[in-house]
């Protein structure tokens, strides 16, 4: 077997979530990732026979029986994930019966993962359906993202617009814009299933007062998408007081949609 601290999985989740720290994304326990990895790259690293031990899901994931994924622990600190990624993270596999998680690694100190994981996993069922290539769910608490939901309504179409015009790369980086939920408690299954029902038409979903979620093929992608959001919402935090001088009209998102090939959502915009 190769040694899995060398695995890239591993190496991608250290330096994603020290990236995600230093950014001020996911104070103390704050945020959690699920990545769904090829079965034949992690049989390079581990024996995929031996289950350490057995947990429940709390959700039936029958969807996703025999996927395998590794997740970011309930309790931890992404701070430590890079030092100690034995204990912070763990791969599991959903097993036969749709609501039990076989641990495979990780989850050193006999903890388990993200109390998160089944709005997680609802997620991950919609957006593989929409695409096959989907294989990350992150979630994190963007200062800027988090601050505009204080003073924005509940109101997808009207928080997209709002974040397309504050820089040009918006509308091509997200063109199926951003969905948005009121208030909820979180870590329960009421608000994996609104989240989830939403990724049925958008990447990035903004829970008001809480944080962001977002889908996407790998690490990279889904980062990205959520960087892009945080930078238009710490643009739109720091001039929304001001008089605005230029602004990116309708037309031009139009414009700006169709020079990049995006499909982006055409009624989101007054043409």
């Amino acid at each position: 077997m190769k040694n899995i601290f060398e695995a890239p999985f591993i190496k991608e989740m250290c330096e994603v979530t020290a990236n995600m720290y230093c950014l001020g994304w996911d104070e103390r326990n704050g945020g959690n990732i699920s990545v769904m990895l090829d079965e034949k790259e992690v049989g390079e690293y581990l024996d995929i026979n031996d289950v350490i031990r057995t947990i429940p899901t709390g959700f039936d994931a029958k969807e996703l029986i025999g996927k395998i994924f590794i997740v970011t622990g309930t309790g931890k600190y992404f701070k430590n994930v890079a030092k100690d990624p034995e204990n912070n993270l763990g791969i599991i596999r959903i097993a036969e019966d749709g609501t039990t998680a076989e641990l495979l690694w990780g989850y050193s100190d006999g903890g388990k993962f993200t109390s998160e994981l089944p709005a997680h996993l609802m997620s991950h069922t919609v957006r593989l359906a929409i695409n096959p290539e989907n294989r990350v769910v992150m979630h994190c608490h963007p200062d800027y993202t988090l601050a505009m939901t204080q003073v924005c309504e509940v109101d997808e179409r009207k928080l997209t617009r709002i974040l397309w015009k504050q820089m040009t790369e918006s509308i091509v980086v997200f063109p199926d814009g951003v969905g948005m939920l009121p208030w909820m408690v979180c870590g329960t299954n009421d608000i994996g299933i609104a989240t989830a029902e939403k990724m049925k038409q958008y990447r990035l979903v903004v829970w008001t007062l809480h944080g962001i979620y977002g889908a996407g093929k790998d690490l990279d992608e889904t980062f990205g998408l959520i960087e892009t959001v945080e930078k238009a919402a710490k643009m739109y935090m720091l001039t929304a007081h001001l008089p605005a001088v230029n602004t990116i009209e309708d037309k031009d998102l139009k414009a700006l949609a169709e020079a990049f090939g995006v499909d982006y959502r055409k009624d989101f915009l007054d043409l």
